[in-house]
């Protein structure tokens, strides 16, 4: 339950605040938050995160293909960690619902850049970490991305022996269980018969009179 709504609410505040910065920031207005520190402004990733490989043509097949293998991967994740641990479900819920918020742009968004139309992510949180330094811009599923890598990272430093233990013996009750029937259904061997002496046992000498 807890993962789905981590998930729910990542992924909606993510496309939401997209879809904002695509209707009010496109055309190169602004808005100043922080003088000097921290502004909404407008940008179009063909990469990754933070920009990254932002002009290699062969960007997006890549990262769409990652961001599915990293999908499958929460969800394998999610199927075998106990439900003691709300802070693993809190982790899993923020990775994969940045990484859908992403993976929803590259699939669908569509920009022209320099005369050519490109698929990417919207962009709008501007950050500089130094004066007139700022840092790549970013979105709401990098916050939640960066967040949940983090929390992982941390859970499985402190946990991960215990979650391959589990693992372990879950594959094992799996193997015992597919060993059960096979064992139930394999042919008995029939029994050895029983010899049996089939001579006439000598009859008791009668009583003397």
């Amino acid at each position: 339950m807890l993962l789905a709504i981590v998930v729910a609410v990542t992924l909606g505040l993510d496309l939401w605040s997209k879809a904002w910065a695509w209707e009010a920031l496109r055309t190169g207005d602004s808005v100043e938050v922080i003088s000097g520190w921290f502004y909404f402004e407008f940008g179009f990733n063909t990469g990754s995160a933070f920009s990254f490989l932002r002009d290699a043509s062969y960007s997006r097949q890549i990262f769409i293909g990652v961001t599915i293998l990293a999908l499958l991967y929460m969800a394998k994740l999610a199927m075998t960690l106990p439900t003691r641990w709300a802070s693993a479900y809190l982790a899993i819920g923020l990775v994969s619902g940045g990484a859908m918020g992403n993976l929803h742009d590259r699939l669908v968004r569509i920009m022209d850049v320099r005369g050519e139309p490109r698929y990417g992510v919207v962009d709008f949180i501007k950050v500089f970490y130094w004066k007139d330094q700022p840092w790549p811009t970013f979105n709401v599923a990098d916050i939640a991305l960066v967040v949940g890598v983090g929390l992982l990272f941390i859970f499985l430093t402190r946990h991960g022996e215990a979650v391959d233990a589990q693992a372990k013996d879950k594959d094992k009750a799996k193997g015992d269980a597919k060993a059960e029937p096979a064992a139930a259904a394999a042919p008995k061997k029939d029994a050895a018969p029983i010899e049996r002496d089939e001579r006439a046992a000598p009859e008791p000498d009668a009583p003397s009179a």
